[in-house]
This record gives C-alpha cells, structure tokens and sequence, in this order.
C-alpha cells in the first residue's frame, strides 16, 4: 500500500490553493476547475472544493471543520519560514524546540486546518528524517 496523498476540502478553492502554493514554493496543478494538486518531493498535497464531497457521499466531509489534523512540513530553516509566512496565516506558536528534536511552528491555513513548519535540531531527529 502506498499513502497517495492527504485532501483538504476547501470552502475557497483559490484562497487555499495560493496559501499552500506560498507555504510550499510549489505550484499547484489544477485537474479540474474543482481540484488541484501540490506534488512536492515527500508527498502530495490535494485540495478539492466542497462541491466535489457529493460525487462520494453527501456530508461526508466540510471545509472549515478540522480539528484533528496537522499538515506536517519540513524545512530546511523554521525560523526563515516562519518569517516568510507572517502576515498571510494565522501563527499559532512561533518556533520552539519540541521534546522530540524537532524545532517547529504552526499556522493555521486559511479555513483552520492546523499546519505545522519544523526542522529536525536534535542529532537523533535529524537520523530519523534522514531516510526519508
């Protein structure tokens, strides 16, 4: 099995698609005027408008709603991200050095969804991404 991709489902398409695009430096690909794709090295970032919830299942997902889910990326320098994101995302926390090794900062996109910038600090941290 192979994790494909994670899919936001977005109230405002555009609005989204631009924020991932600025966080990311990557430029999405839009599949249909309802769905776009951000292909970064690691993993694939989808992002569907929540008309497209009904072609699977009527209320099965909304925009606006998550609170479980952090988008996870690694950067080479949280610090420089953080700065380059000020001002477009809602902070939650600036950088700080996580009990796991990892130095990270979190923004909220622009429908809430939690996203977390971070950099592996600690010799073990920075073994356990080598691989990946």
């Amino acid at each position: 099995m192979k994790l494909a991709s994670t899919r936001l489902i977005a109230a405002n398409m555009h609005t989204m698609v631009a924020f991932y695009e600025r966080l990311t430096g990557h430029s999405a690909e839009w599949l249909a005027p309802q769905f776009a794709e951000i292909v970064t090295s690691s993993a694939t970032l989808a992002i569907g408008s929540a008309e497209t919830v009904a072609i699977f299942a009527e209320g099965s997902a909304e925009p606006c709603a998550n609170r479980t889910v952090i988008i996870e990326f690694m950067v080479d320098d949280v610090d420089a991200a953080v700065e380059r994101m000020k001002g477009s995302a809602m902070l939650v926390h600036e950088a700080k050095l996580l009990p796991w090794g990892n130095r990270s900062a979190q923004f909220r996109d622009p429908e809430g969804t939690l996203v977390s910038l971070f950099t592996p600090t600690t010799a073990a941290a920075k073994a356990r991404f080598s691989p990946r």
